[in-house]
């Protein structure tokens, strides 16, 4: 504790805490502000896999069956599921977005909502996606 005159005295607080991650609740339009971003960056990894598997597509028989076997193995089918997600998700908020630069929806709840329904949107959407490729074999 400070020896400061102004810290001494019958009246002593407690410091206030700072807002980190164990005090504070994120708002579901902060955590979809956050997670439009990340799924941005995700989107030029995953593009970047898509380019490399179809640049061996256009390379030889050889290094195509090489990439598109760690594509279709457990661990690609995963980064694609991911990389599925991301793309529904970045589109569903640049869709609240564009609602918001419209003027509608920046009212407090109904920005909640807007953030539930990309959340909800962008898995049923990645979910829907996947159940058909899976369903067309």
């Amino acid at each position: 504790m400070s020896r400061s005159p102004a810290t001494q005295g019958p009246v002593l607080r407690e410091r206030p805490l700072s807002p980190h991650l164990t005090v504070y609740r994120w708002p579901i339009t902060m955590t979809m502000s956050i997670l439009h971003r990340i799924t941005g960056g995700a989107l030029y990894v995953g593009t970047l896999l898509v380019a490399w598997w179809l640049a061996a597509a256009a390379t030889s028989e050889s290094y195509f069956t090489f990439v598109d076997g760690i594509v279709h193995s457990w661990f690609g089918l995963l980064v694609l599921f991911g990389f599925t997600w991301a793309m529904f998700h970045h589109l569903l908020g640049g869709i609240r977005h564009f609602i918001w630069d419209t003027g509608a929806g920046l009212e407090k709840h109904t920005a909640s909502k807007l953030g539930w329904a990309t959340i909800i949107g962008s898995v049923l959407l990645t979910l829907a996606v996947w159940a058909v490729y899976f369903a067309i074999g």
